[in-house]
Formats: C-alpha cells, sequence, structure tokens
C-alpha cells in the first residue's frame, strides 16, 4: 500500500448537492414561508409527474409514509401484513405502528427482493395485505405479486424507499417505479437515496380519497390546509376531524427537492454507468456473486451490493477495506433478528434472508467516485477476499 493510499479519502455515499439546491433552500428560506406550504404543493404535483402518479403527498419520511399508507388500505390491529425481514427496520415498525403484525417471507437471492413463491403458503384470514420492497433500488416481481393479491382480496403496498428512478416493465410496456403499480408507493428522501431533502418522503397513489386521507392524517387532522386558509377573503375557522399525526415536510426540503428532481436522470444515468463499471472490475473474482438485473427490472442502483465469494468472513473483508480507506457495509438488515421482533417466530425459514445480510457487502457509490477510485475499490476488494480468513461455517 503506498503513501497516497493511506491518505486516499474514500466516503461510502455522498448526496448529489449544489448551487442549484442551496439557491432553491435560500428562495424558501427568504420567502417567510418555510413550513409546509407553495414549495411541498409544487414539489408534489412536480413528483407525480415525474413518475406518472395521479396523486402524491409529500410527507416527513418514508417510515411516515409506509404508516399512512397501510393505515388507509385498511390495516387495523390485529391485522397480518406480508412482508419481507430483509429491510431496513422501518418496513417492518410500519406494520406495528397500524397494531398489526408483520409475517416475514423470505427473499429471492437473485434480487435480494420479496420471493413471490413464498407468500401464499403465510396468508390467513387475518391477512389485509402485501408489502412489498424494491430493496436497493432494484424493482421486485410486481406483476406476479399483484396477481396473488388479485386472488386474495389484498391490497399492495411498495415500500420504494431506494427506489425513484427505476424502471419496471409490465404488460410489454416500461414505467416508473411509483406510478403506482399497486394502492400506493412510499419514497424516502434520506441522504443515501438518489433524489435528497435532507430527510422526507412521499406517497403516491390513483386514489383520490386516500390522498385527501393523508393530507389529513399528515397535519395533525386539520380539514384546512395552511395554502387554502392563508389565500381566503374571509375568516375560516378548522375543525379536526379525526386524529392525525405530525408528519408535514417543510418548504426548505421540499424546494430543495424540486431542484433535486431536475437531477434525477444524470443520477440515474451516473449511478447505471458505475454499476457497469465495478460489473467490468470485478468480473474475474472467483466465486464474487454481482448485481443482475432481470428482464423486466431496470435499478437505479442506489446501492452496489455484492455476495462474497464462499468462504470470505464478511467483517474481516470489511476491515481490510477500511483498513485501506474504503468504507463499506454490511448486507441489508434482517428485522428479526433485532430485539423488537425477538418474540415474532418467522412462519417458514429464512435462510436466504439471512445469508445475504451475512455474506454480502455494499460497496461505494456515489456521483463524485472516479474510474481510479472504483478500480482502487475493486482491488482493495480482490485483495480483502484473499486474505480473509475462512468463515467458522
Amino acid at each position: 500500500m503506498s503513501t497516497s493510499d493511506l491518505t486516499r479519502c474514500l466516503d461510502f455515499a455522498r448526496p448529489w448537492l449544489a448551487e442549484p439546491e442551496a439557491e432553491a433552500a435560500r428562495r424558501a428560506v427568504l420567502s417567510g414561508w418555510v413550513t409546509q406550504g407553495p414549495e411541498v404543493a409544487a414539489f408534489e404535483r412536480e413528483f407525480a409527474a415525474c413518475v406518472g402518479a395521479d396523486h402524491a403527498c409529500a410527507v416527513s419520511s418514508c417510515t411516515a409514509a409506509l404508516h399512512l399508507a397501510l393505515r388507509a388500505v385498511g390495516v387495523r390491529p390485529g391485522d397480518e401484513v406480508v412482508t419481507v425481514s430483509h429491510s431496513y427496520i422501518a418496513t417492518a415498525n410500519s406494520v406495528r405502528y397500524c397494531g398489526a403484525t408483520p409475517v416475514f417471507v423470505d427473499i429471492d437471492p437473485a434480487t435480494f427482493n420479496m420471493d413471490p413463491g413464498r407468500i401464499e403458503a403465510v396468508l390467513t384470514e387475518r391477512t389485509r395485505a402485501i408489502l412489498c420492497v424494491h430493496q436497493m433500488g432494484m424493482p421486485c416481481q410486481l406483476e406476479t405479486i399483484l396477481g396473488i393479491a388479485r386472488r386474495h382480496r389484498l391490497a399492495v403496498v411498495e415500500d420504494a424507499a431506494c427506489a425513484v428512478g427505476s424502471e419496471i416493465r409490465l404488460n410489454g410496456r416500461w414505467t416508473p417505479i411509483g406510478k403506482p403499480h399497486g394502492d400506493v408507493a412510499c419514497f424516502s428522501f434520506h441522504p443515501r437515496k438518489l433524489v435528497t431533502t435532507g430527510d422526507g418522503g412521499i406517497l403516491t397513489t390513483s386514489n383520490r380519497d386516500w390522498d385527501r386521507q393523508f393530507r389529513l392524517w399528515r397535519h395533525n387532522g386539520m380539514d384546512v390546509p395552511d395554502l387554502d386558509r392563508h389565500g381566503a377573503r374571509e375568516i375560516i375557522f378548522e375543525t379536526y376531524p379525526t386524529l392525525g399525526y405530525n408528519y408535514r415536510m417543510s418548504d426548505i426540503a421540499a424546494a430543495v427537492g424540486r431542484a433535486q428532481l431536475k437531477r434525477l436522470p444524470e443520477m440515474v444515468h451516473r449511478r447505471r454507468l458505475l454499476a457497469a463499471r465495478y460489473h467490468s472490475l470485478l468480473a474475474d473474482l472467483p466465486g464474487i456473486h454481482l448485481p443482475q438485473e432481470p428482464t423486466w427490472a431496470r435499478s437505479n442502483f442506489q446501492s452496489y451490493c455484492v455476495r462474497l465469494p464462499q468462504g470470505c468472513d464478511q467483517k474481516q473483508v470489511m476491515q481490510y477495506m477500511l483498513d485501506r480507506n474504503v468504507p463499506t457495509r454490511r448486507g441489508v438488515m434482517c428485522a428479526h433478528r433485532e430485539a423488537p421482533y425477538a418474540n415474532l417466530h418467522p412462519r417458514r425459514p429464512l435462510t436466504e434472508s439471512e445469508q445475504a445480510q451475512d455474506h454480502t457487502i455494499l460497496l461505494p457509490m456515489h456521483h463524485k467516485l472516479t474510474e481510479d477510485d472504483q478500480a482502487y475499490v475493486a482491488e482493495a476488494l480482490k485483495n480483502a477476499c484473499c486474505h480473509a480468513v475462512p468463515c467458522a461455517v
């Protein structure tokens, strides 16, 4: 390792923010309207147009969006929601917020997404919905999932937290994730996602009544939007006809989001170029499994996840790379292994989910990576796999 390697500093992830976003935030700040207002309304219109949705409602996080989506489709205490453990814990938490129970099914190891072939075996009379995840930006097998849902009269909520800019081929046509294809799709604007507002989320749906309900719930149940009251020429007293939440997005965040949406095509193009280069650099590493897109999916490559060669110890590989200034992250977590779900026993083994968590790592992925950076990451991974002590199992 050279002296230059010791001083090399690589980020694992980095939001694509620059002067347009700074100017957008400045515009919102100087307007004097910094909470939910005209920028949020404009962001909602522009996001809906971007993904081809009828309605879009901005909220404070994707977790909030998932909570509201599940409530809207009828998930209540005592119900069950079929989902995956192999996802950020917020997916399972949103089910619990409704007083319902997440029922975990295993994943397809090729895509890290819900295996539709395992769904019907866990359905009961208490099943209310399927909560599928487009993991790391890779679209899940929606066509099959939707077919199962229709047969059993179940709602489908898409956790599209990572999938803005991804596409899926349905009925012979390419369409954006978020149209939505199920009942509601939920996105995240966390800094590790392609489009960021600092934090935040959005729900898209074709159901006008649900969109109205989202807007009530996100603002503590208040029936008069601030924009309407602000522009009224006569006094309006609001009422609170339903229990709501403080799930609003600020105008500052929405202004940044509007600037980010303009970058989205370039963001997706850049990520796909980076993924293709990793593919090329790592293709000769024996035993490595690289991400592959099904013929019906186009990923935005929010993350680049590799399955390590058999016998490589995940933690040792990651430490070896970190010692050489290459940050990585372990594979996507499994909620059923965490304390809040320790007493929730899966009805079927989650072998593939656990294998994915234990034997995959995520490589640095962001717009600032250079070809030299990627070559360095690839070389570090190859050397790490050669030096890693074999796993005990």
